[in-house]
């Protein structure tokens, strides 16, 4: 391909609108177009980017004996209907009517269009277990789509879906695919993926986890301990407080704390310790608007997600108004009249003399013991783990939070879906059963952006050569002479004829204009014919992440270049973990 020809144009600034580096390298290196908020069209070479994943994904999904579908994009709402999510999933899902006044949705996931696929073909366990995977667009209307295809509405996802006549059948595929999601992660040249513990959302299920790329530039918090190796999302972590050595009981009093409505207000004004002091956190339940007053150790956070999990429904921050019995800003749990649900996070165990809210503008009670004054409650964990807390696995003080971009994740579904939606099959013995499922995702655009977001410098991307849009970067410096145009005509021809992908600059434009443009194109391998080096029966060939940087012989350029590209596959491909 000739980058004269090649649809799209680079550009030298950064665009305003851009926080994070693969955004701006998408933009500015011509591999996204903008169309609508979280809606991008996607130019020649990230096209051919993920086309490769795609290729990688079909192989690992195919050598895991999972078999390539089709479902549709548009879906009538009679399916979410059957599993139960056409009302309970938010305004994510897009709902619309066709002509008839049918409901329908756009897809953002297949679990259901999976179900309808198969259930009256697996009616008999002869069939299981089995999978079939997809790799389709698909629409989230997500509230805030960032990061360019980092998180958008509009996407191309690879889904596929297992089902089982046992648990355990369950849980050795599910290692299979966790083991092939690691393989597509290492062949696309980010081996750096790590698996977490996470949360399963409104997908469903027991038991699921998260394939995360540490980067700055994640959304996501991944909870770590470098001494045993545990990792999770923070919206899975479990929290554990160490509580020892705090200060011993007292008998409770109520204290005049004027002004003071923060939990470091109040403590800088009796002299207290935040870490003993009880922190009141309020919120309403989506569907009733219930209010929810969630205590915690005054130094900790929630995890609405914990909480979201617990309560089985969604929250926001509440609206304490006169008429509901809270106090805004000292809402305590000693003599708590209000009406209201209260939860109590573990981190307050153990403590024997703690502040608190006292119920009325401007006081507040020290030395709560919550055992003594108010009696046995139920301990649940709802917070945030922090950096320094107790690992759940080694119980060593040991956890950092890193941050990172989920690139695929998996999930045990059992019968969630195959339940709601009536799929059965009938056993050896006779008798009818419902079939176990597993689900699995990866973002394909996500995952272009995410090894865009990890491998590149100032200058732009560095493709791995995996799935890097052309492998060699062919750079003609003065195309108006013409042993020089000759020259790179004929590396161009002969690179093509050994199947090597070659992008093609022969352009009268500066060195600066050419090689800029090549940074931002992050080709691997970058062969340079220049009339300087040309004078000498010299060639440059190079790689893009500068490792490699040599002068060769004019008749030796093309053995070395496909030598080059062949070490960079090697090189890649010897990291890859063997197949389960």
């Amino acid at each position: 391909m000739k980058l004269a020809n090649m649809v799209g144009e680079r550009f030298k600034d950064r665009p305003s609108d851009c926080v994070i580096d693969s955004h701006a390298f998408s933009v500015r290196g011509g591999y996204i177009k903008y169309v609508a908020n979280g809606i991008y069209s996607l130019y020649p070479p990230m096209k051919r980017v993920t086309a490769k994943i795609e290729n990688i994904i079909r192989e690992e999904m195919d050598a895991a004996d999972s078999q390539e579908v089709l479902f549709p994009v548009a879906l009538p709402g009679s399916l979410w209907e059957e599993s139960g999510r056409y009302e309970s999933v938010g305004e994510e899902l897009l709902r619309f009517k066709d002509r008839n006044d049918t409901p329908m949705v756009l897809g953002m996931t297949h679990e259901e269009a999976a179900v309808h696929m198969v259930r009256e073909w697996g009616n008999t366990y002869a069939k299981y277990p089995f999978s079939i995977y997809q790799i389709q667009t698909k629409f989230r209307d997500e509230t805030r789509p960032r990061a360019g295809l980092i998180r958008v509405r509009e996407f191309t996802m690879k889904d596929a879906y297992s089902f089982h006549t046992s648990q355990e059948d369950l849980e050795k595929y599910y290692d299979v695919m966790a083991n092939s999601y690691f393989r597509i992660f290492e062949r696309a040249g980010i081996p750096e993926v790590i698996s977490v513990k996470s949360d399963s959302g409104m997908i469903g299920g027991n038991v699921s986890h998260e394939y995360m790329l540490l980067v700055d530039a994640g959304e996501d918090s991944i909870v770590l301990c470098d001494e045993c190796g545990y990792s999770a999302n923070m919206e899975a972590a479990d929290t554990t407080v160490d509580n020892t050595g705090c200060s011993p009981a007292k008998p409770i009093e109520k204290v005049l704390t004027p002004h003071c409505k923060t939990i470091e207000e109040v403590c800088t004004f009796l002299g207290a310790k935040v870490e003993e002091s009880c922190k009141a956190v309020v919120y309403q339940k989506n569907m009733t608007d219930e209010y929810v007053v969630v205590f915690l150790r005054g130094d900790y956070e929630v995890n609405e997600t914990k909480l979201t999990n617990l309560l089985k429904d969604k929250v926001h921050a509440a609206n304490i108004t006169p008429e509901c019995g809270l106090v805004a800003g000292f809402c305590g749990p000693y003599k708590q009249e209000a009406k209201c649900e209260i939860i109590y996070d573990k981190s307050l165990m153990g403590i024997e003399n703690l502040v608190c809210g006292g119920n009325e503008e401007d006081y507040h009670y020290t030395g709560l013991n919550i055992k003594r004054d108010i009696g046995d409650v139920e301990y649940v964990d709802v917070a945030k783990i922090r950096t320094g807390d107790i690992c759940p696995c080694c119980g060593k003080k040991t956890i950092r939070i890193s941050r990172g971009i989920e690139v695929g994740n998996i999930f045990q579904l059992g019968t969630k879906y195959s339940k709601s939606m009536g799929m059965t099959y009938t056993d050896i013995d006779g008798s009818v059963k419902t079939p176990i499922m597993g689900c699995y995702g990866i973002g394909v655009g996500r995952l272009a952006a995410s090894v865009m977001e990890a491998k590149h410098d100032d200058y732009g991307p560095i493709w791995p050569i995996t799935i890097a849009p052309w492998q060699v970067h062919l750079c003609c410096m003065r195309p108006d002479k013409d042993e020089c145009k000759a020259a790179a005509d004929n590396i161009y021809s002969e690179l093509q004829k050994a199947g090597i992908e070659v992008i093609y600059d022969d352009r009268n434009v500066s060195a600066g204009i050419m090689f800029a443009d090549a940074d931002l194109l992050g080709v691997p391998v970058r062969v340079t014919v220049g009339p300087k080096n040309l004078a000498n029966g010299q060639i440059e060939i190079s790689t893009r992440d500068k490792s490699v940087k040599k002068l060769v012989a004019v008749d030796d350029a093309i053995t070395e270049t496909i030598n080059l590209v062949n070490e960079l596959f090697e090189t890649i491909n010897s990291s890859v973990r063997p197949r389960k």
